[in-house]
């Protein structure tokens, strides 16, 4: 292919967001807090930043993963935040095993899925 058509295709497809990555970047947990609800089971307060760019590119989870890797709770987001940054939500009913000490809080997004910054958050018992 000539060198002119291919940057040509090349600079399209940064318009369409088709072959190379979006600029919004991943997902960012800045803070997590840890509540106690009952016997094993908690709840998680979750402050994500991400630079949402509407439907095609926002954070649209946070994860709890116990130190095994295990999900133990996942908090859908439903919409873009693009006018809310960071943002707080909250995820209650999480079982927590009793052995437990700490967990950590990930974030994810429409196009990276996870890999932005996460959190180790000590359950207070």
């Amino acid at each position: 292919m000539h060198k002119q058509a291919l940057t040509l295709l090349i600079a399209f497809g940064l318009h369409l967001g088709g072959l190379a990555p979006s600029d919004a970047g991943e997902a960012d947990v800045l803070a997590a807090q840890a509540t106690q609800e009952g016997d094993g089971v908690w709840s998680f307060t979750v402050t994500v930043k991400h630079a949402d760019e509407g439907w095609d590119h926002y954070s649209n989870r946070f994860e709890v993963v116990g130190p095994d890797g295990k999900v133990l709770g996942v908090r859908t987001l439903l919409h873009p935040h693009e006018t809310e940054q960071p943002f707080t939500r909250s995820l209650g009913g999480v079982v927590v095993p009793g052995d437990v000490k700490s967990v950590i809080i990930r974030a994810g997004d429409s196009v990276h899925e996870l890999g932005g910054k996460e959190l180790e958050v000590a359950l207070p018992r």
